[in-house]
């Protein structure tokens, strides 16, 4: 079976109510200890001043140089408040520490916190400083000495900021100084290995140079095919090469050559003569060859010696066959070529030149501008560092804080509203909240059943009747007509209207409800503990049923302690165990109290009374009890007392368990079951005494013995044995 879960806000309130006692005495000691600590308060004086907080960051000022007007508040975390900050500088340890041993106070720092309050106020830049004390001037005092102590620490942080940065400047320009040599050494390197003076005039003149000469190298280039040209039409005519005619040019403009050469041809037209008149060995013509054979080797060694290598002399050598106009005209065309060539070539290698400078123009211009970017960048910060140590050395000797008193603290004339309806509220509800916390945790350890819910998951039987609780309050109404209080607890025949009454006969009717196919008879009655109202159930039981016009006998067979007899203000001299021992007749113990209603009490409590209960003559007994009555209720002890319910409820027509909550707990309950259980008995279902009506609380008994709580008067009931039946 599902079930829902769900707040029963009910039992929790029942919970309240029966533990109304601890609670309230709970609640009443909370309320008069705030009360008294109220009356024993001191009036509190509370000084108050106030400071304006401007904080810059020194660091960032330091080096970007911001204008103090335009100094702001600043912090370091991204979620941080510099306000806040400021209130923590305020109530840091040296600023307590000093303010307490200037005004010797006898005070821990702690201590002091808790009465010095420094509050932002909202909107602005202000924080209120508040000191409470007994004493007003104490406050005051201690008031102005903290915002004194915190103005001078303000002062001396920011020399001391102050004295940092010009510190790490001073540390800071030699090295920078030297960063801006380097740089300048680095630059000055570079524009002298690459030739580099003004970059951008030296591009543009680069481009005029480049067309100017490959203007120059192109008509170099056309004079020397021409030259070309020429000089190959020349060698084809004179039938010599280039060299050739050089060296025929060479030897005709050669002085030496020529001497020697019209020499030589003297010579030999001489040796013609003189061999054609003499002959050779004539000694004319023997010295004229060997002038000749002179005059051909002096010949050969100036020509040897102007062109440099040795040359056949032969008859085509002569001056009028070497053509001299022809050659001389190949000579010349033959210079200017090889002067057209080295044109050609010296232009190309200039263009070239220029070529590799421009191309290499761009690098070198990216390069020279990160190295002129380096000493601008060096040069700024050197310059920068100047600048701000001087500055830093202003502000060291003028360094003021961050912070100025707005409103110093004068002595209070007043005291502080003391809060009393506010204390008096929180104490109430102090007390509310730690009342009903007693409640719940003192009901929370009692293990007793206290609803009729829990008695019913406990058992598990069916619930057959609800019986109200009842006490002093319950009236009844005489047969005069006047109220007076109950004086006995058979409230069936004394108060037949009231709700209890009608309780019963409900019960009743769900007896009669129960036997369909066979009558239901004997029943018998009993409950798991003592002090549950089993036995007073039976008396207005057996009232309710001899009033449906039924003959009804009740038998009490509790003989450990009966208490029939005291319910109904019987003699009990003689009564069940004398008729079961053969003692007594029957019809002499049985007593009729009311119209269709005969009680059979105890009788003398004997050494055994299981052994006798368990007698056949008790069997015998109740078939007598059934054939001569049409309903037969027996009153038994509890089921942690004895085995005599069990034992009997074998020989009825079944058992009918009273429970009452606030008294049973759920322990004995269960052992209870759990033998009923294994005893095979009839169960005819469970009967809730002593419930809820009209949201009252349960109804205790006192703490005695059943037999004498089930006798007593209503008027012994008090609110003493209400509570110690509830504690167990």
């Amino acid at each position: 079976m599902q079930s829902t879960e769900y707040i029963d806000f009910r039992q929790y309130w029942l919970a309240i109510r029966r533990r109304w006692l601890p609670a309230t005495a709970v609640f009443g000691f909370v309320v008069l200890l705030t009360s008294l600590n109220m009356l024993l308060q001191k009036p509190i004086y509370e000084a108050k001043g106030k400071l304006l907080i401007k904080k810059t960051d020194s660091v960032t000022s330091a080096i970007t140089g911001e204008n103090s007007a335009q100094k702001e508040l600043s912090s370091v975390g991204s979620k941080s408040n510099p306000l806040s900050t400021e209130v923590e500088l305020i109530r840091s340890a040296p600023v307590v520490r000093k303010t307490i041993a200037t005004l010797n106070l006898e005070l821990k720092p702690q201590e002091f916190l808790e009465h010095l309050r420094v509050q932002e106020i909202g909107g602005t830049d202000i924080l209120e400083i508040s000191y409470r004390s007994p004493d007003p001037k104490v406050a005051a005092i201690a008031v102005n000495q903290v915002m004194n102590l915190y103005l001078q620490n303000s002062i001396l942080s920011n020399r001391y900021e102050a004295a940092a940065d010009r510190e790490f400047i001073v540390k800071q320009l030699p090295k920078t100084q030297a960063n801006v040599h380097q740089a300048e050494v680095i630059l000055r390197r570079f524009e002298e290995q690459n030739n580099v003076v003004d970059l951008e005039k030296e591009s543009e003149s680069a481009v005029e140079v480049i067309a100017n000469l490959e203007n120059q190298v192109s008509l170099a280039q056309a004079k020397l095919v021409d030259a070309e040209s020429q000089s190959q039409v020349l060698r084809s005519k004179l039938g010599m090469n280039s060299q050739e005619a050089i060296a025929a040019s060479s030897l005709s403009q050669s002085p030496g050559v020529q001497r020697a050469l019209e020499e030589f041809q003297k010579v030999e037209n001489e040796l013609a003569i003189a061999q054609a008149r003499f002959q050779e060995s004539h000694p004319m013509v023997i010295e004229l060859k060997s002038k000749r054979a002179f005059l051909e080797n002096l010949l050969k060694g100036r020509v040897e010696n102007i062109l440099g290598y040795k040359q056949n002399l032969n008859g085509n050598s002569s001056i009028e066959d070497l053509k001299q106009q022809i050659t001389a005209n190949l000579v010349n065309l033959e210079a200017g070529r090889l002067g057209y060539t080295s044109q050609v070539s010296v232009l190309s290698n200039v263009l070239n030149t220029y070529k590799q400078r421009i191309n290499a123009l761009p690098r070198l211009k990216q390069r020279k501008g990160e190295l002129e970017r380096e000493v601008e960048a060096a040069q700024a910060t050197y310059k920068t560092l100047l600048k701000r140590l001087e500055e830093i050395r202003v502000e060291e000797n003028r360094a003021v804080g961050n912070a100025r008193m707005v409103e110093d603290a004068q002595i209070p004339e007043d005291p502080i509203a003391s809060n009393k309806v506010r204390n008096l509220a929180l104490g109430n509800m102090v007390g509310i909240l730690l009342a009903i916390s007693i409640a719940l945790v003192l009901d929370g350890l009692d293990t007793s059943i206290k609803t009729v819910k829990e008695a019913r998951e406990v058992f598990g039987y069916i619930l057959l009747g609800l019986i109200p609780v009842f006490g002093k309050s319950e009236k009844t109404t005489s047969r005069s007509g006047d109220t007076e209080q109950v004086a006995s607890k058979i409230l069936v025949r004394d108060a037949p209207r009231s709700p209890i009454s009608e309780a019963y006969r409900m019960l009743q009717a769900n007896l009669g409800f129960l036997s369909s196919d066979k009558e239901l008879k004997v029943i018998v009655v009993t409950s798991s503990v003592p002090q549950e109202g089993k036995s007073t159930l039976c008396a207005n039981l057996a009232v309710a049923i001899a009033q449906s016009e039924r003959r009804v006998l009740l038998v009490d067979a509790d003989m450990r302690q009966p208490s029939q007899h005291k319910i109904w203000n019987l003699l009990n001299q003689a009564g069940l165990s004398n008729v079961l021992v053969g003692k007594a007749e029957l019809k002499t113990v049985i007593k009729k109290v009311m119209v269709n209603l005969h009680i059979l009490t105890a009788g003398v409590t004997p050494p055994n009374p299981m052994a006798i209960l368990k007698s056949q003559r008790m069997a015998s007994l109740i078939e007598i009890f059934s054939s001569n009555y049409d309903f037969v209720i027996i009153d038994t002890p509890s089921l942690n007392i004895a085995a005599d319910a069990p034992i009997l409820g074998k020989m009825a027509d079944g058992t009918l368990l009273v429970v009452r909550p606030g008294v049973v707990d759920s322990a004995s309950a269960a052992a209870a079951q759990e033998f009923l259980k294994q005893s095979g008995q009839n169960v005819l279902g469970i009967v809730v005494n002593g419930a809820i009506s009209n949201n009252k609380p349960y109804g205790y008994y006192s703490k005695e013995y059943y037999a004498e709580e089930d006798s007593m008067p209503l008027e012994t009931v008090t609110s003493e044995t209400r509570k110690n039946a509830g504690r167990s």
